[in-house]
């Protein structure tokens, strides 16, 4: 029994949040703080951001804003990403607050279109708000669900432009994952939708521990609870799998893989003998879920006892009683209803949503065990396990197949751990060839990951907008999306970083100035006399190669030079023309062939020897002959003899530079070096500050230039004409994909 401090305080909550109070007594569990305080706030008026990790209970808050709008004889949509959740959002609203108050709105559903409470995907809300319909009267809030979806690449723009467009007379309650940044998406929604109060929620309320399967051993990732350090044995594994064998011969052959990734039936057996089912694999495809399935029938693999197994017979029979036998046929009831009778069952967009309606039920209830699934399974739906296995760490992304991300893996391994059924979650990942378990631990103990707009106006968007408020009025509404908004508090960032830049230079250049004369042009005339000297000899390095080729040519059988430097130095005979390179046999009795990067310098003839007619320079004796030839006749004599010196050209521009140099009043100042060092400090920080500048002007109003791209695209193809939009644009208008305007034309 309460005491009377306690009856106080539940009887002062009731009078302060009486709708809160009213809600929060339909539960079966108590609110947990993040959910009482983000209640409050929206009961208060002000819009609400939850940002709280999978399973905390953030749909509570929902379902709070759906209690308001009804109270007050409003309405309430509800958004999700995908059709799956939509129904399940649907269902357990039904459940909530009566089905004849509840509506659906997806791509190919219509239920209850104009009831009080709808729900729908993101991309419905969107396509309602450019259409301006009706369905929109009294609407007092909207709940969008899995909000933190604005950052995906393909479909993330949806979420941004439903949230400008919204009437701010509508309250918005935007349920997110855990973001690092949600105080900044939460300034957004406060700068572009009014009074926002941002919840965040930490705390996961079921703790996860994380495992590697590899053969059929189960190992932790960590050696100690607090996660700090990977198990030496998976480290020690790894290793060894690296080694390269080696023959007898000592050959290194291909690596072996002393670890072997389980089948899926080994990953079943082995979770059911751990005490860890119910479990959700996710596949990443749904051609591998079904094979997932079709191995385990034919394994006999059985989770389900003969109780069970009619149970699930029922229910399945029951819930799709309304499709015709022929259609059962074609889509493989069978062999669906015989896994599920086992005790397992696939999960992807690719099955109907009878069958996916009856799946989600069979494992909420218990009578399904295992679940192949494809990664929408970890967007919100209402489908919690023991545990999670992850049977890759990649996935195919829609354009290549990419390592999951940190978010990724915290989306998927959040359906681990079932709250008030579990004490703990269980996040499984398959050894595979090349498994590295220090990657793995960095995907697991990241625990923030930043909200990323990816809004682009697409061509869509453009005619829709355009159509609605003209192109000035577009340009303005563009320019609050996220993504601006993340861009110009980028921008904030490089401005100061600008002015700072500009505060050091006027002190560089203070530091370099001079009291005897200018020292900028004092450095001029030095910069100039260094580039002239580089320059001439460049061009006196490339002409003497030149003439050191055409030297080269000349030389004939007999020849005798003189190399003047490098490794080839010395007297050398030649005993072969050029054609690829010049033969020659030096004092050293080598055969070696000249090329002009060898010898850079021209070489002439000093004299001539006799070279036998069909001399042989791979013969020692031809060799020491020759040599003994050239020591006979005295050409040795003189091989130590240093070369001739290139005297550098007299160039009138050199002298003339340097006679200014001398004469500037700043080449007698005793701190000139300081002065010039300041001077290459403050030129070396300009050109930074340039390119800070030019990112300053990059990122300002970019939304707003690219949206100017699109409408000229569209002018040029008549879909636009200034604020006017042409029938193929109306066209447009009403295609939502990818490729809108391929499709379009």
């Amino acid at each position: 029994m309460s005491s009377p401090a306690e009856r106080y305080a539940a009887s002062r909550q009731r009078q302060l949040s009486p709708a809160l109070s009213e809600l929060a007594a339909g539960y079966a569990f108590g609110l947990d703080p993040f959910q009482r305080e983000a209640c409050r706030a929206l009961e208060a008026g002000s819009d609400v951001l939850v940002a709280a990790p999978t399973g905390a209970g953030k749909t509570v808050v929902g379902e709070f804003a759906v209690h308001l709008a009804l109270s007050a004889g409003r309405k309430c949509f509800y958004t999700t990403p995908i059709k799956a959740l939509s129904n399940q959002k649907f269902g357990d609203l039904c459940r909530r607050f009566g089905a004849a108050r509840v509506g659906l709105l997806t791509g190919d559903t219509s239920v209850r279109g104009h009831a009080d409470v709808v729900v729908m995907t993101t991309e419905v809300l969107r396509n309602m708000l450019y259409a301006g319909s009706d369905t929109l009267d009294d609407l007092g809030f909207v709940v969008m669900d899995e909000v933190h979806y604005l950052s995906d690449r393909f479909r993330g723009a949806v979420w941004e432009e439903v949230i400008i467009h919204l009437a701010s007379s509508v309250r918005l309650v935007s349920l997110s994952a855990t973001v690092s940044n949600a105080e900044e998406f939460g300034a957004w929604l406060q700068e572009v939708r009014g009074e926002t109060r941002v919840v965040v929620e930490e705390h996961r309320p079921v703790p996860l521990w994380q495992h590697v399967l590899a053969d059929r051993h189960l190992y932790d990732l960590y050696a100690s609870p607090d996660g700090r350090e990977v198990n030496p044995r998976l480290l020690r594994r790894a290793r060894d799998e690296l080694r390269l064998p080696v023959d007898r011969r000592g050959r290194h052959g291909r690596p072996r893989s002393s670890v072997r990734t389980p089948s899926r039936v080994e990953v079943v057996e082995r979770l059911d003998a751990d005490g860890l089912l119910p479990a959700i694999v996710f596949v990443f495809s749904r051609a591998g879920c079904e094979a997932a399935v079709g191995q385990c029938l034919r394994s006999g693999l059985r989770l389900n006892d003969d109780a069970a197994r009619d149970e699930v017979r029922r229910i399945a029979e029951e819930m799709t009683a309304d499709i015709p036998d022929d259609d059962l046929r074609v889509l493989g009831y069978g062999g669906w209803l015989d896994g599920l009778q086992r005790g397992f069952a696939a999960h992807h967009a690719g099955l109907i949503p009878a069958f996916k309606e009856v799946v989600e039920r069979l494992f909420t209830g218990g009578l399904v065990h295992v679940v192949f699934a494809t990664e929408t399974l970890a967007l919100g739906i209402n489908m919690p396990a023991r545990s999670v296995v992850l049977e890759r760490l990649s996935k195919w992304n829609g354009e290549t197949h990419a390592d999951v991300t940190a978010g990724e893996y915290t989306q998927l391994t959040g359906r681990a751990g079932r709250r008030g059924i579990d004490v703990e979650g269980h996040a499984v990942v398959l050894w595979t060839p090349g498994f590295d378990p220090a990657h793995l631990a960095g995907l697991a103990g990241t625990r923030t990951y930043p909200l990323r707009s990816s809004f682009h106006p697409t061509y869509n968007m453009a005619v829709n907008l355009v159509d609605r408020v003209g192109r000035e009025e577009a340009r303005v509404l563009l320019e609050q999306s996220f993504a601006q908004f993340q861009a110009d508090r980028a921008v904030v960032g490089l401005a100061r970083q600008v002015a700072r830049s500009e505060e050091a230079l006027e002190g560089y250049r203070e530091a370099a100035r001079c009291d005897r004369g200018d020292v900028e042009e004092y450095d001029a005339i030095r910069r100039a006399l260094s580039e002239r000297e580089a320059r001439l000899a460049r061009d006196g390095a490339a002409t003497r190669r030149a003439e050191s080729a055409a030297a080269l040519e000349r030389l004939r059988p007999g020849d005798v030079i003189r190399i003047p430097a490098g490794r080839r130095r010395g007297v050398a005979v030649v005993v072969a023309p050029a054609g690829g390179g010049t033969t020659v046999v030096t004092a050293a009795r080598q055969v070696r062939r000249l090329t002009a990067v060898e010898v850079p310098q021209p070489v002439e003839p000093i004299g001539r020897v006799t070279v036998p007619r069909h001399f042989d320079a791979r013969s020692p004796q031809a060799r020491r002959d020759l040599v003994s030839t050239l020591r006979a006749q005295g050409f040795l004599d003189a091989a130590d003899r240093p070369p001739p010196k290139v005297r550098a050209a007299d160039d009138p521009e050199v002298g003339r530079l340097r006679a200014r140099l001398r004469a500037h009043p700043v080449h007698g100042c005793a701190d000139r070096a300081d002065h010039l060092r300041w001077l290459v400090r403050a030129g070396t920080l300009e050109k930074e500050t340039a390119a800070l500048r030019s990112r300053v002007a990059s990122r300002s109003a970019v939304i707003a230039r690219t949206f100017d791209r699109v409408c000229r695209v569209l002018t040029d193809l008549d879909y636009l004409d200034g604020d006017a939009v042409s029938a193929s644009g109306r066209q447009l208008g009403r295609i939502y994909a990818e490729a809108d305007l391929v499709v379009t034309e």
